[in-house]
């Protein structure tokens, strides 16, 4: 669904429209924005992860914007977000520390007013033998070539 976005604090010129920023540009701010934390391993699910690997090895790129459901309004949004988080990881804190950034980004790029971010971590990745905590999905797969 698109929605219409006035452009603040822009000079004045001979042209004129609307901008329109959709659901899905707002999800994947909030998805990088995730991600971009250490200790989030993914957004979404263990079994939608599986799923994506599965895309990734026929051609398909991962969804960027899984695991996340926003709200938009004309102005503001509201957020809903599940994590997948590595082991050893403080989930308490890890969730601060990712709406916090989730909120600046989503602040920053879009301009829309944040009302809400929630935050679900509905699994948390243990790393198999030999394997090093922290790699994510997305490391792993750049490694096997």
């Amino acid at each position: 669904m698109d929605h219409d976005q006035p452009v603040h604090d822009l000079p004045e010129t001979a042209a004129s429209g609307t901008t329109k920023i959709t659901d899905l540009a707002v999800a994947k701010v909030v998805a990088a924005a995730a991600r971009s934390i250490p200790g989030v391993y993914s957004t979404g699910l263990g079994t939608s992860r599986a799923l994506g690997a599965i895309r990734g090895a026929v051609g398909s790129s991962q969804e960027p914007a899984h695991g996340v459901s926003v709200q938009v309004g004309t102005r503001q949004v509201a957020i809903d977000l599940m994590l997948t988080a590595t082991y050893g990881v403080r989930l308490h804190a890890l969730a601060a520390t990712v709406r916090e950034a989730v909120f600046n980004a989503v602040q920053d790029l879009t301009d829309f007013e944040v009302i809400e971010i929630n935050i679900e971590i509905g699994d948390v990745h243990i790393p198999g033998p030999g394997a090093a905590l922290g790699n994510r999905p997305h490391e792993a797969m750049e490694g096997t070539s």
